[in-house]
């Protein structure tokens, strides 16, 4: 190696050939500096540290430069070593320490270890092609010098955002996807003008922290199934490098970068789902690359035994209100948000951060308050899946300090049992409707609290909710024991695929009913990529491990469905032109309070075990504040037909109906006209149907 005198440090020392000085103790990770490479790294048990060099592609070290005793303050080790050019070599850790599992110590001088801080892992860049469990981890130093400028970026409040979730790799991975770059991030780069036809404004990108999909990776049928969702992180600050259309060294996550920035500029906010609940390393019979040899006994908890706890369902917990752990996870945020500008994260099993080391609940947990009142996090979007699989469920109750959101798990159960005509479940689905006050009160968060959503990754697709009453995971390899058997579905008469005329248009108009009722109700919207277009996973509900067809969305179906995809785009529309659908909006002209149920005959709000008819009106100010906005939504899940009764209106206005799922939706089709009314205040609903109607003037 040559050293290259530096301007701002002269090296002190010389070791194994490699000119050297203690580093900047505040810069985690590995990053350059002039002349050098600044390498720091914590442990609160080694004894001691080395970091070892590799040449690209190489399993052995070409130099292993131990820190000395005088480069580590406290438990934080750093050193410069002169004359490294980041692109020729990657770099790993060794600690010295006690092994003891019992007493949670795992610490081995022989081990390969991952920097926690690595901005990119090596040979991770080609899908499938990793050696999965059997590997060790290496990193790459790479720049960060990404030009932002002035980008500024949507802000979007959360009430107003309709959410489509997507898996990267899935999106795009199939040929009829039509685009270049498949499965990457390029390739959503190339769908953008696709998400502004269809009208959602933020995207939820399902993990891309680097995971192996080779963990775990089995045969079953003949199939290779892989660890395709991603819920399993190697490293938290790296972006996953086989989403990239090309390799990447030393600047690593540009396409994801450029993906980002263009994103935003069209509107359309960026959240990142991710996983602090556990990581790839497992249990105790779990690999050791990360984590586990740098202070086993700080970053999972463990049970006094040294086992490990598994609230996640995945081998281990992170421990996430260590002080340590908390820092680590503020840093990786910030970094996400400054270096990548997202503009949210979802939070995989978010009740698992609020459990204390010995897994009790805890009532303000320090790390939830550190990130609500982070000023560099404090725009960003904080959304938890209130709930873990030790069985803390927290929707409604999730600590918050008025910042944080909730996947609203109750609106998709309550939801999915009244559309379904379900006894009992009238109340529940009006108050979901309606904001879930019953959840989260204007005091408590209010209507920024609650994403809607009746569909997403886990679980049935739109689609497959209205045509299988039981899972069929049998492709998993599990005997079809994976996966939630509470779906709450419906297969409308026959189970699967039928050329049953009455079944498919029952199937039609239940899929258009639940996705008018999620466009309507109060709160933000999210779907599952693919549900515009009736896209299935042919009854898996739990497909994590399936890279094929069955995960990815198939295109061709938006041809062979056209009437739900231009249906969903007319209720995206609908929802984006009608602020009072979204949130207060100002008192109406009219008087009308600001929601008002009427279910089967105006201003009667009662509900009974046999409800199965309700009537929900919003009433306020348009956008501009210019004149009244009331829209009032009627739900028929009753198998015959009902009518209801509108509020009358002051004179000069009348009601129009704007939408009718008893009718095939076209950009040209009159819903005034077909609808059974008599022109005024009564009209008749078809069975298990939903209406829209609006107030205009005469």
């Amino acid at each position: 190696m040559v050293y290259e005198k530096s301007k701002y440090y002269a090296p002190t020392d010389e070791i194994n050939g490699f000119m050297v000085r203690p580093g900047n103790y505040m810069r985690n990770g590995a990053s350059t500096i002039e002349g050098g490479v600044n390498f720091t790294i914590h442990s609160y048990g080694a004894t001691g540290c080395r970091l070892c060099l590799f040449r690209r592609k190489e399993s052995e070290p070409f130099a292993v430069i131990p820190f000395p005793e005088s480069y580590r303050i406290g438990n934080t080790y750093s050193m410069i070593v002169y004359g490294l050019e980041p692109t020729e070599f990657e770099y790993a850790y060794q600690f010295d320490g006690e092994y003891n599992p019992k007493k949670g110590l795992l610490f081995d001088k022989d081990n390969y270890i991952l920097d926690p801080y690595a901005r990119a892992v090596v040979g991770q860049s080609e899908w499938a092609g990793k050696k999965g469990k059997d590997q060790f981890y290496k990193a790459r130093v790479v720049e960060d010098d990404y030009d932002w400028g002035n980008f500024k970026q949507p802000n979007l409040e959360v009430k107003d955002m309709i959410i489509y979730e997507m898996h990267v790799r899935g999106f795009t991975m199939d040929k009829s996807s039509g685009v270049t770059h498949r499965g990457t991030f390029a390739g959503i780069k190339e769908k953008i003008p696709y998400l502004l036809e269809l009208g959602v404004n933020a995207v939820e990108l399902m993990p891309i922290f680097e995971f192996d999909e080779m963990e775990d990776v089995r045969i079953v049928d003949g199939k290779k199934l892989y660890n395709y969702w991603g819920y399993s992180p190697v490293c938290f600050f790296a972006p996953n490098t086989s989403y990239t259309s090309a390799v990447e060294y030393n600047r690593e996550g540009s396409e994801l970068r450029e993906l980002v920035r263009e994103l935003n500029s069209n509107g359309i906010e960026v959240i990142l789902d991710v996983v602090f609940n556990h990581t790839a390393e497992g249990n105790e019979m779990g690999p050791c690359f990360s984590f586990k040899g740098i202070d086993n006994n700080i970053y999972y908890m463990l049970t006094p035994d040294g086992k490990y706890y598994n609230f996640s369902g995945c081998g281990n917990v992170m421990n996430c209100n260590h002080p340590i752990v908390q820092q680590f996870i503020l840093d990786c945020l910030r970094y996400w948000v400054i270096s990548y500008r997202v503009d949210g994260f979802r939070f995989d099993l978010a009740s698992i951060m609020g459990r204390n080391e010995d897994g009790s609940p805890m009532s303000k947990p320090p790390l939830l308050q550190s990130l609500a009142f982070d000023p560099i996090l404090g725009k960003v979007k904080l959304i938890a899946e209130a709930w873990d699989a030790g069985g803390l469920y927290q929707v409604g109750s999730f600590p918050a300090w008025n910042r944080w959101a909730e996947w609203n798990g109750r609106f998709r159960d309550d939801m999915r049992c009244f559309l379904k005509g379900d006894y009992g479940m009238a109340q529940a689905a009006i108050n979901r409707i309606t904001g879930s006050l019953d959840l989260y009160s204007p005091e408590n968060r209010g209507e920024n609290a609650s994403v809607n959503f009746l569909n997403c990754h886990d679980g049935f697709t739109l689609y497959d909710m209205y045509a299988y009453n039981f899972k069929h995971n049998e492709q998993n390899g599990w005997n079809n024991t994976d996966g939630d058997s509470n779906n709450n579905s419906w297969n409308c008469g026959e189970e699967g695929e039928t050329d049953n005329p009455d079944i498919l248009k029952l199937r039609n108009r239940m899929r258009k009913n639940a996705f008018a009722v999620l466009m309507c109700s109060r709160g933000s919207a999210m779907f599952l990529a693919g549900d515009e277009f009736c896209n299935t996973q042919f009854g898996n509900n739990n497909a994590y491990c399936q890279d094929n067809i069955i995960s990815w969305l198939d295109w061709t179906r938006k041809d062979k469905y056209p009437e739900m995809f231009e249906f969903c785009k007319f209720m995206i529309h609908l929802r984006k032109e009608h602020p009072i659908l979204r949130g207060r909006s100002g008192p109406s002209g009219c008087g009308f309070q600001e929601v008002t149920i009427h279910n089967k005959t105006a201003w009667n709000s009662d509900c009974n075990p046999d409800t199965k008819t309700i009537g929900v009106m919003f009433a306020g100010r348009n956008a501009t504040d210019t004149e009244d906005d009331i829209i009032y939504i009627g739900i028929n899940a009753f198998w015959e037909e009902q009518e209801i009764q509108l509020p009358n209106l002051p004179l000069g206005r009348k009601w129009r109906v704007i939408m009718n799922t008893e009718f095939e939706h076209t950009p040209q089709t009159d819903y005034q006209a077909l609808t059974k009314w008599n022109g005024t205040e009564r009209l008749t609903l078809c069975p298990r149907s939903v209406i829209i109607a609006q107030v205009d003037k005469y």
